[in-house]
């Protein structure tokens, strides 16, 4: 095995993980079955946002994952189905976005409330962004001020964007420099949308919004 590297995880696809390494190389690394039979209870012992200790095989083709440093925070989904399990989301992050829409599909305000009192438990500060704003005709406006201004009331920075117009995407912008942010929200609302407005090199694939109940489909 060749010496040990440290990095970020930045993708996780099942048992495949890409690690961000100081020189800003990317490897793809596996992880040691050990990890997975040391009383971790989550479905996913790495998470995106974790820094860990690497080396390659000797062939130099993939990395091993051979530790996980200390987490400064985490943000976790606790299974339905096996209420002992939970998945990390993400790790070592600075702050958690939530991108909602009041129609285009609709946030609702109760899966808004859930997404703050989970970033509240684990001591990580939210920001609220409403997307798609172009779309909305002047009594939904109406609707987003009262919303912001409830939410801005009890403490949270709300802003108001549209990815495919530009409006305040500067703004956002600023919010997000030099910041290890969780995007999160409804499919459909335009995360990946915001994401390559931001920093286009990303090409994210989007989709459009289903006729016929005026969802989307997951795929950032």
């Amino acid at each position: 095995m060749s010496s040990n590297l440290q990095g970020v995880v930045i993708k996780s696809t099942g048992s495949w993980f890409s690690v961000l390494s100081g020189d800003g190389k990317i490897t793809q690394c596996k992880l040691r079955g050990k990890f997975r039979i040391k009383g971790i209870k989550t479905t996913n012992p790495v998470a995106v946002g974790d820094e860990v200790v690497f080396n390659f095989s000797v062939d130099g083709k993939i990395g091993w994952i051979t530790k996980i440093l200390p987490r400064h925070n985490y943000i976790i989904r606790k299974s339905t189905k096996l209420s002992k399990i939970s998945h990390i989301i993400a790790a070592n992050v600075d702050q958690a976005i939530i991108i909602a829409t009041l129609a285009f599909p609709r946030t609702s305000t109760g899966f808004i409330d859930r997404f703050l009192i989970t970033t509240e438990a684990y001591h990580i500060p939210a920001i609220l962004v409403f997307n798609k704003i172009d779309l909305y005709d002047e009594n939904q406006m109406l609707d987003l001020k009262k919303l912001m201004e409830l939410y801005e009331g009890i403490g949270y920075k709300c802003l108001k964007v549209s990815a495919l117009r530009g409006d305040n995407l500067d703004e956002l912008k600023k919010v997000l420099k030099d910041k290890r942010s969780l995007f999160s929200g409804h499919s459909g609302v335009g995360k990946s949308a915001l994401a390559n407005a931001i920093q286009p090199g990303l090409q994210l694939k989007t989709n459009k919004i289903s006729d016929a109940h005026n969802k989307g489909l997951h795929t950032t």
